[in-house]
């Protein structure tokens, strides 16, 4: 099967750790993103008018005739459908778990820079943006690092789940490079103390499949327009 994966040009976002699932199977897709038209075929979708069951945002894709949305939920789909999961009901159901944890740590991580809201500009909060900073670096971060860490820990220090690497491990490693881009003293600091958490998101980057995208004009920088941002006066 060819996938279609939509999601807003010029950031990697929350399309990303769809990308790196797809990337990491060697499954053959279009990257919406990346095309011309991508704003004109995405808008098509979310008004609905050829679909009954429109996605509410990007990220969607096309798997056939399904059109599945939420990133959590497309990486369900994709790890079943491309062995990024185990076969059995309850490992898959404890990977998409691990994958909604990652969800919220990303939601806590992008409102670092948009506390009131994603309407206002980041100029226009930036006071707020400064105390959600602190608190996030000295207690949330911390929070969902140790508890990655200890799942790894307890699954024998290799991956999240079983002996064999899972889209939750693809996502938790595009976490980790996104903290090193918008905070990369305190993630330093972090993940010095950290030792399986660094080791891993070495390690899914160094895959060879991995490598060859991250090396491509395909991955796309980090950005002050996405999901992690760099401001160095939030206090790193």
């Amino acid at each position: 099967m060819k996938y279609e994966l939509y999601y807003w040009p010029g950031i990697q976002g929350r399309g990303e750790f769809v990308r790196l699932a797809l990337e990491e199977a060697g499954a053959e897709y279009e990257d919406v993103a990346l095309e011309a038209d991508a704003i004109s075929r995405i808008r098509a979708f979310l008004e609905g008018a050829d679909i009954s069951r429109p996605p509410f945002a990007p990220p969607f894709l096309k798997a056939g005739r399904q059109i599945i949305g939420q990133t959590p939920n497309i990486l369900l789909y994709l790890g079943e459908a491309l062995s990024l999961a185990p076969k059995e009901a309850a490992g898959r159901l404890w990977t998409h778990q691990l994958q909604l944890t990652l969800g919220d740590f990303i939601d806590e991580a992008h409102d670092v820079h948009h506390p009131l809201g994603p309407s206002l500009y980041y100029e226009q909060q930036k006071m707020e943006s400064k105390q959600r900073a602190s608190e996030f670096l000295a207690s949330r971060m911390p929070k969902f690092l140790d508890y990655f860490e200890r799942v790894l820990e307890g699954n024998g220090g290799h991956f999240l789940v079983g002996r064999r690497i899972t889209y939750a491990d693809l996502s938790l490693a595009q976490v980790l490079a996104g903290l090193r881009y918008a905070f990369p003293a305190s993630t330093k600091r972090a993940l010095r103390k950290r030792s399986r958490l660094a080791e891993l998101g070495e390690k899914v980057f160094a895959r060879p499949r991995i490598r060859r995208y991250l090396d491509s004009p395909r991955r796309l920088a980090f950005n002050n327009d996405d999901v992690f941002r760099r401001y160095p006066e939030l206090g790193d």
